[in-house]
């Protein structure tokens, strides 16, 4: 195989990061493992920006803290300039606001710097092949995030006031017959409701229905 077929298969990693330490450490982890080249560790994304054309890299791996401009508004420029470049994003601390701001912007994972080398290199494989790589703590943030942000169910179910009714007199122990009396219509009546109940609320019995009824708030 000759050298340009190697470095065809080569995942080329680019590296964001203003602590020289660790700029240093993910360009010479990236470097000695086998199927990645490092191809420019920068200190900032404005410098990024300015060579990333003539070092061209598959992922980039962004810390979200820089000087000058952020990680998380940097994500958007990279991908702006750069539309084939994945970004991973690196972060001491799990941010909720700097997360879903990197995401938003394009970034395709997320993971904390404390994370071990090995799963890095992972993470950078499934990032270059389409995945979206992420610590355990930032996906839990994501998905706190998304429960925020996801449309409210519809409350009642377009459940109607007697159907309600019949729900709470069912909860309190009624059977059709006693609860047909209290509202002063007759079983047939109740059982037409009980059906229309049980679509509107996606159940199969009386039980489930009143379990579901409460959960939700429908009765009390």
């Amino acid at each position: 195989m000759t050298a340009s077929s190697v470095q065809a298969l080569e995942i080329r990693v680019g590296v964001v990061e203003d602590d020289r330490e660790t700029r240093d450490g993910l360009q010479e982890l990236i470097n000695s493992t086998q199927g990645f080249r490092c191809t420019g560790a920068y200190r900032s994304v404005e410098e990024a920006l300015e060579w990333l054309s003539e070092r061209p890299a598959d992922v980039v791996l962004l810390d979200i803290h820089l000087p000058g401009m952020s990680g998380s508004d940097g994500v958007r420029l990279i991908r702006e300039y750069y539309p084939r470049v994945e970004v991973l994003m690196l972060t001491v601390y799990a941010e909720e606001a700097k997360v879903f701001e990197a995401i938003c912007n394009g970034a395709s994972g997320y993971l904390l710097k404390k994370t071990r080398p090995a799963r890095l290199l992972e993470a950078i494989r499934e990032t270059h092949v389409g995945g979206s790589p992420m610590s355990p703590e930032i996906a839990r943030k994501v998905v706190t995030l998304f429960r925020k942000i996801a449309p409210p169910q519809q409350a009642d179910h377009e459940l109607t006031t007697q159907e309600r009714r019949l729900l709470a007199l069912l909860a309190e122990g009624h059977s059709y017959e006693s609860a047909g009396e209290g509202m002063r219509i007759s079983v047939n009546t109740v059982r037409n409701y009980i059906r229309s109940i049980y679509e509107k609320l996606h159940v199969h019995s009386k039980s489930q229905a009143v379990s579901k009824a409460i959960r939700q708030g429908l009765i009390y």
